[in-house]
């Protein structure tokens, strides 16, 4: 291979070189280049005195490399796309290391940290903090075996203090709660109940041999003196990430191409960088469109080819209709606030996420009366005269507990001066949606039946949900009635759960996925198809590739659902999915975005969290990434072979796009009763028995996964 100036002369498409190029702002790169882009092992200087040494792919730092800080720290191992992903070490400049796997950026997987202060983590980490099985070592002697959960000590371990005192129970956020056992050197054993108020507290002392000085032990020293040193380091946080780093290659690819065709004013040497680097899309990749200038794939044999973001119709307004006064559903809705903000603001015991079975009795329920002149317990109001019915109230406050939902934000999110709004059921069920203004939280009209098939299943959903934080099960935070008064008697059930697509970014897509075929198209022609429609399995035109992890815990966690949801009998559930197209390019360098908390989700023209701005800002509740929220993936292009049904996923065509994803498991209150159970020996008589909906849980259970484990693969 030549060494040439790749300003100085052509380069053939698909030739590579060795190259050595001064870039806009002063970078400069010198390496292996082809197709207007870094391809194979390469050095970038920056000019603030980052740099990076090791392999390039298309323009990104993928496989093997080195990058180093001006600040002496250093992160040397397996990049992917710009991203610190795959096994790597990190070297800080205070001398806090970290040695184990990664996944875009964050720490995830096994490693171990050793800290400047003399601490040290080893075991499992996930989105950059210790999370599942680890050790950690203080520098006293001092250390910590057991379960850990968002960076803090929480399930079963045990402490052992380096004067020989151990600790072996249940820990929450930190501290012991549950049953627990606190052990001296000499044999003495202390075994109760923990609690860090101390009001729940009790136990029973057991001396070692004869009684000694410690029967007068106060069990809340533990928390008062010995855990008072048992802090968790933080390590240090890193400037700027190299994913931040990567330049607007595509800006270059539109300048490159521009010099073959024609001569250039020079003023074209001021390129534009954008920041926000993962919504920049590899030139040379696929046909680029930014700004309507289109930037041609240069070597048109390759397959793997990444498109500019479609174009959608501008949703210029939120979803729904207002409800004001005069609507029809507005007296309902003063009801609903006024229910709504007695029951969460009125004081209750404090919440234990032990509960005993008698919350989850079905005739736990509370009823208040709400007379328009109001009452003892009730503020007077316009509306008419109604009563309001709590289902389960307990548990209903520990779930919401266990979500992190705060009392003060969910009442004013729905109880608010801003009023909700109204959606048309997108599906067959004839209930209404209600929208908060902020877009956080659904509210659902139910059916009894769904009522009971909940109250029943809650103490098995209770379970599952505080068992599996990355559950894609409904989240579900009230259940409530309102009955009015007078003639009519009409009662109006309804359930308050997460709207998963409460989110900066704008939904462009969203299909709702079951795994059969009969009936499950949309209505609408596609020319009527906006960001708003809900498309179904025969109109899924993508496959969704997720990163290896990511992948796997994915699986694991579909499985568990699906495996709760066919031992509680229910059937007809979907997958809701919604994705945002990243763009292919930012116009030029901007700053980090900081949304507002006021902006239309679905407004096109809103502001949006960048790809930076999740770098910087991970712990950012806009850009926190989890399971089926906020998550990163490429979406694949497919294409069906016939209109035949037997055909659920389509073709992979190569054409990738850059998407976040959103997704969760919804309707999940639909058991299989005697009217599905006649609906499926109806509907079997006329269709293919595997293509309609209403099956036996189990069957239902098993297309479900087969489907979905189809639609998620593994992006390698």
């Amino acid at each position: 291979m030549s060494v040439a100036h790749v300003d100085d002369e052509e380069l053939t498409p698909g030739e590579v070189r060795n190259i050595e190029k001064a870039l806009p702002r002063g970078d400069i790169y010198t390496g292996q280049w082809c197709d207007n882009l870094p391809h194979g092992d390469g050095k970038y200087l920056w000019t603030d005195g980052c740099m990076y040494v090791g392999e390039w792919y298309k323009g990104k730092m993928t496989g093997k490399g080195k990058f180093s800080w001006p600040s002496g720290a250093t992160y040397e191992g397996e990049f992917k796309s710009g991203f610190m992903d795959g096994k790597g070490t990190y070297t800080g400049c205070s001398g806090d290391t970290y040695k184990g796997s990664w996944v875009m950026n964050f720490k995830q997987g096994e490693g171990v940290h050793s800290f400047s202060s003399g601490d040290r983590y080893e075991g499992e980490w996930r989105r950059g903090l210790p999370d599942g099985q680890g050790r950690y070592q203080w520098k006293n002697g001092n250390h910590y075996m057991g379960q850990w959960r968002n960076g803090l000590m929480h399930g079963n371990g045990t402490m052992i203090w380096s004067n020989g005192n151990r600790y072996d129970g249940t820990w929450e956020d930190g501290f012991p709660r549950g049953n627990g056992n606190f052990i001296w050197p000499d044999g003495s054993l202390y075994v109760g109940i923990w609690t860090k108020d101390g009001k729940d507290q009790n136990g029973t002392y057991y001396p070692a041999g004869s009684p000694s000085e410690n029967l007068d032990w106060d069990p809340q020293q533990v928390f008062l003196e010995d855990l008072k040193d048992a802090k968790i380091c933080t390590g240090e946080n890193v400037s700027i990430l190299p994913s931040q780093k990567m330049p607007n290659w595509s800006a270059m690819a539109k300048r490159s191409e521009g010099r073959q065709r024609r001569m250039v004013d020079r003023k074209s040497k001021n390129l534009s960088y954008g920041s926000d680097i993962t919504d920049v899309s590899t030139a040379g990749e696929g046909d680029s469109k930014v700004e309507d200038v289109v930037v041609r794939n240069p070597n048109p044999e390759n397959s793997d080819i990444r498109q500019s973001r479609p174009q959608f119709k501008k949703i210029m307004k939120k979803q729904g209709q207002t409800i004001s006064k005069g609507h029809k559903h507005y007296d309902l809705m003063l009801n609903l606030q006024l229910g709504i903000r007695h029951s969460v603001g009125r004081p209750g015991p404090v919440v234990s996420l032990d509960l005993r079975p008698s919350a989850f009795d079905p005739k736990e329920k509370v009823w208040t009366k709400f007379p328009p002149e109001g009452s003892k317990h009730t503020p007077p109001h316009q509306s008419c005269d109604f009563r309001w019915k709590d289902y389960c109230p307990l548990v209903f406050r520990t779930l919401r507990k266990l979500f992190n939902v705060d009392a003060a934000d969910y009442m004013l999110s729905i109880c608010g001066n801003d009023a909700l709004r109204e959606l048309s059921s997108p599906g067959k069920s004839g209930m209404f949606f209600y929208l908060t203004n902020d877009d956080r939280y659904m509210i659902k009209t139910m059916k009894k039946a769904e009522v009971k098939v909940l109250i029943r299943m809650l103490p098995a959903y209770y379970n599952h949900v505080r068992s599996f934080q990355n559950t894609l099960v409904t989240k579900f935070f009230g259940l409530h009635c309102v009955k009015l008064t007078g003639t009519s008697q009409k009662k109006v059930r309804f359930v308050i759960m997460e709207n998963l697509f409460c989110t900066p970014y704008a939904i462009h897509r969203r299909f709702d996925l079951k795994g059969s075929s009969h009936g499950r198209t949309s209505s609408k022609p596609e020319s009527e198809v906006d960001p708003t429609t809900t498309l179904k399995d025969l109109d899924l035109n993508y496959i969704f590739r997720l990163q290896k992890l990511w992948f796997q815990e994915f699986c694991r966690q579909v499985d568990r659902d699906c495996d709760f949801l066919e031992q509680e009998r229910i059937m007809d559930y979907s997958l809701l999915i919604g994705f945002h197209f990243r763009e292919v390019s930012s116009p030029c360098g901007s700053d980090v975005p900081t949304p507002t908390g006021n902006q239309d989700p679905l407004t096109e023209d809103a502001p949006r969290l960048s790809q930076a701005s999740k770098d910087q800002f991970p712990s950012d509740r806009w850009s926190s990434v989890r399971l089926g929220t906020n998550m990163p993936a490429r979406a694949e292009k497919t294409v069906r072979k016939s209109d035949s049904d037997s055909q659920l996923v389509g073709e992979p065509t190569g054409v990738f796009y850059d998407v976040i994803l959103f997704f969760g498991i919804i309707d999940i209150l639909q058991d299989y009763d005697i009217t599905k159970k006649l609906e499926h020996a109806y509907k079997s008589m006329q269709y293919d028995p595997t293509s309609i909906s209403a099956v036996d849980p189990k069957q239902y259970s098993k297309r479900f996964r087969d489907f979905i484990f189809k639609v998620f693969v593994e992006d390698t």
